[in-house]
Formats: C-alpha cells, structure tokens, sequence
C-alpha cells in the first residue's frame, strides 16, 4: 500500500476569509485533520461546511502523537496539519512530525496562506529586503544577550509577543536597541487590527496608558544600530 501525503496546511490569523481555496479543498479531502487544537479548527471547519476527523496535536503531546500520526501515513491515510492560526512550525507545533514524516520519505505538501509575520512586516514601512524572524523572545534565561544579539543584526526583526508582556519588551528593546523606528502590529486581520508607527521610545509611550490585548507582532527596523 503506498503511504499517506502530509499537507501543512495554513490557515487564517483572524478573518476566516483569508484562506485558499485549495486549503479548503484539501481540509475537505483528507482522511484526517491534525489540529493545534480541535475546538479552534472546528470552527473554521463548520463556517466552511467541512466535516472531518481531527485530532489533537500540540506543544505537549507532540512527541507521542508526531510517532501515530506517522504510522498513519506510512499506512495510506492523507493528513493535513493545522495550528489555530497561521503556518504550522511558524512558533506553533509541527517540526517533529514533519521531520520525522520526511526522514520516512513521505510526502509533505505546503498549503501556503496568510501568515502575521509577514504581513506584519509588508504594512510596517520598514525596510524588506533584510530581516530576521525572532518569534518570542526568552522570558528570563538568555534574554539579555539574545536582544544584545539582535541589536547587531543588520536589517529589520520580527518579534512575536503577548499583550501581557509587550511593555516590558519594548521597555527592554528600547534599552538595548535604542531610538530605533519600528510597528507595532495588534489583531492583524481582526475587528480591532491596530498599527501603530514611531520610535521604540514613541510606541512605548502610547501604550503606557493603554490596555493591550490580542495578538502582537512588532517589527523593529535597523535604523540607530550601535
């Protein structure tokens, strides 16, 4: 029996619009749908009027369901891997059983789509020919080198954060960056999408007396470097 195809398959980071047509086609032709989580695909499943088989697949069973999942292939059933928003593997889960699926010669098919990074950095104003995707950065333990690090990269970085945390780093970037122009990218796609543009220093001092939530995408770019 010849194996399985894994599809890696990206879907919208806020309006369900953003998706291919040939993400749905193949979301409604698998024999079964890898989910970062279940409830969150199942939504976007159900506003398509797609009904398949999902299972769960996430940061904390990824070793164990990656070794399944795989013998599922191996066996002839075509699999698509989701996480709740964007590409898999982009900060989301999906490495292992990629790499494990491709060192068994299975097929791996890209389903390309939107993704915050990118379309974070296309609507920023900053520089494009050269940047660095840092995803979030260390909470404690190597944190200081690791913006030290990046003060030094010549061009624009990507760093994904959360509303929780978002002052602090920019409290951090503006120490270790210094008056560097950059955006901030809030809710991208979704009903409260919020861009906002200046120095580090500026950005931080809009959002001192504001309260933050969503998702947060900034882009730093190299202006300023030390």
């Amino acid at each position: 029996m010849a194996a399985g195809t894994l599809y890696v398959v990206a879907t919208p980071i806020g309006n369900l619009k953003d998706i291919t047509q040939r993400a749905l086609e193949v979301l409604a032709a698998v024999d079964l749908i890898a989910a970062e989580d279940t409830r969150v695909t199942g939504k976007l499943l159900s506003h398509y009027g797609i009904s398949k088989p999902q299972v769960s697949y996430h940061e904390h069973n990824e070793v164990r369901q990656a070794e399944a999942l795989a013998e599922q292939l191996s066996a002839g059933k075509d699999i698509a891997l989701v996480s709740d928003a964007g590409t898999p593997t982009i900060s989301d889960p999906g490495y292992r059983l990629i790499s494990l699926a491709a060192r068994q010669g299975i097929e791996i098919v890209p389903i390309p789509g939107a993704s915050s990074l990118l379309a974070a950095l296309a609507v920023s104003g900053l520089p494009t020919d050269r940047f660095l995707f840092e995803g979030f950065l260390p909470r404690k333990k190597g944190r200081v080198s690791r913006l030290k690090e990046l003060a030094q990269f010549d061009g624009t970085v990507i760093i994904f954060e959360s509303a929780q945390r978002v002052k602090r780093t920019l409290q951090d970037m503006n120490e270790y960056f210094g008056p560097r122009k950059m955006a901030l990218c809030r809710e991208i796609t979704k009903k409260y999408e919020t861009i906002m543009r200046g120095t580090i220093t500026e950005v931080l001092t809009d959002l001192e007396s504001a309260t933050v939530k969503g998702e947060i995408v900034l882009v730093v770019g190299k202006e300023g470097l030390r």
